[in-house]
């Protein structure tokens, strides 16, 4: 096959239709592919933070709407998972709704791993146990929560459930092991998938053969998932140590998925046929661990375990820096925005020629864990440490 054939891109994933410019209401963005369509933002930031808050114990990232910023952190003085709402310009909190919840602290400090999704007048969250609610978004009251763990018999996994909602028309899904569609008003289940082990990535849709299917990247593998009604139509074998596939698959045009692990296994391309997939190339140059990769101008960019590495849609390394750490970044207006794993804020050129920064500002104190993705909206970029605390940056370009 000619990878040549791939250069005009296009993530072929549904946008979540409420919100306006700057808002990011889901994992991964409007577009669910970990880019801003933001422009007119500047690498360098303002000598001062625009507000810093705390937001609890936790690897969330952030979500906006509306002037509004929504969060989940877990509370170890009343050891609760809370979610949070606030003000996204001033950091003022405007609500929050806090439940019992379990700090899950195995080999790290613990805490929450999803990010809340906007939509329209409500907000879903997920927690690491299964437990699920729909929140109003002006004032956190609860309409439905549920926790289907013990009725459907999932498994929990050794570091809990980390998917993030997904929202689509009328539904939203869960991936708790078995994929769940849920009525979005109601919370009744539509549907339900087989069992797919350990859920820690955030499956994303796309279009292949006329209908929409759900790219699910699980501890047995990526799966394709019909979702009219959850029935498996493809499986890619993809077991790594822990059953550990954290990454949002990647969908390129509208049939073709990047997918990538760390523990030592490395990245794959696949294309899906109407007879399962075939392997396009697998590498070790691309490996994953918690935050998954970018797609710029037919180039992958992501962290490398702790080296921020740019490869291209041949499997092949253009160029990788060592020093940043175990990091998480997203994209906007050809720039990567890198949270880096001493706590700086890295803003680099997405340039497969090689590795150039643009600009670099220690925002958060070293000794933490950043794995929650920045967030670029309205010109103001979101970082967190996993202590939870969170800061605001200007890069509005008028200091």
């Amino acid at each position: 096959m000619n990878l040549l054939l791939l250069a005009p891109l296009l993530v072929s994933t549904t946008p979540l239709a409420d919100g306006g410019e700057g808002d990011w209401p889901a994992w991964r963005g409007p577009a669910r592919d970990g880019i801003s369509r933001e422009t007119g933002w500047t690498p360098a930031g303002a000598e001062k933070d625009v507000w810093r808050a705390e937001v609890g114990l936790g690897y969330s990232s952030v979500v906006l709407a509306n002037g509004r910023l929504y969060t989940l952190g877990f509370d170890t003085d009343t050891e609760m998972d809370v979610v949070r709402c606030l003000d996204a310009a001033t950091g003022k909190e405007l609500w929050a709704h806090a439940y019992e919840a379990a700090i899950w602290a195995k080999y790290h400090a613990g805490g929450t791993l999803t990010t809340p999704t906007i939509d329209g007048d409500a907000v879903y969250t997920v927690n690491r146990e299964g437990e699920a609610f729909r929140l109003d978004a002006k004032t956190g009251e609860v309409d439905w929560n549920r926790n289907d763990v013990k009725e459907l018999g999932l498994e929990l996994p050794t570091w809990g459930f980390s998917a993030s909602p997904f929202v689509r028309e009328k539904e939203v899904i869960l991936n708790l092991g078995r994929v769940l569609a849920l009525d979005k008003k109601t919370g009744k289940i539509l549907w339900k998938s087989e069992d797919l082990g350990h859920a820690y990535s955030t499956p994303t849709e796309f279009v292949f053969g006329g209908k929409p299917v759900l790219a699910v990247f699980n501890g047995k593998g990526l799966a394709v998932l019909d979702l009219a009604d959850g029935k498996r139509l493809a499986l890619h074998p993809w077991t790594t140590q822990y059953d550990v596939n954290a990454a949002t698959p990647i969908v390129i045009g509208d049939d073709t998925i990047f997918i990538s692990s760390g523990y030592n296994h490395g990245a794959a391309l696949l294309k899906l046929t109407a007879e399962g997939f075939e392997t396009l190339w697998e590498t070790k140059e691309m490996k994953n661990k918690m935050s998954g990769c970018v797609l710029v101008d037919g180039h992958l960019y992501g962290f490398d375990e702790a080296v921020l590495t740019c490869l291209g849609l041949d499997g092949k390394v253009k160029w990788a820096e060592r020093g940043i750490g175990n990091g998480a970044l997203m994209a906007s207006d050809g720039k990567l925005i890198v949270i880096g794993g001493k706590g700086q804020l890295l803003i680099v050129a997405a340039d497969p020629a090689g590795y150039r920064e643009l600009s670099r500002e220690q925002v958060l104190p070293e000794g933490g864990v950043f794995w929650s993705m920045p967030v670029l909206a309205g010109s103001l970029i979101y970082c967190r440490s996993n202590s939870g605390e969170l800061v605001c940056r200007d890069h509005r370009g008028t200091q």
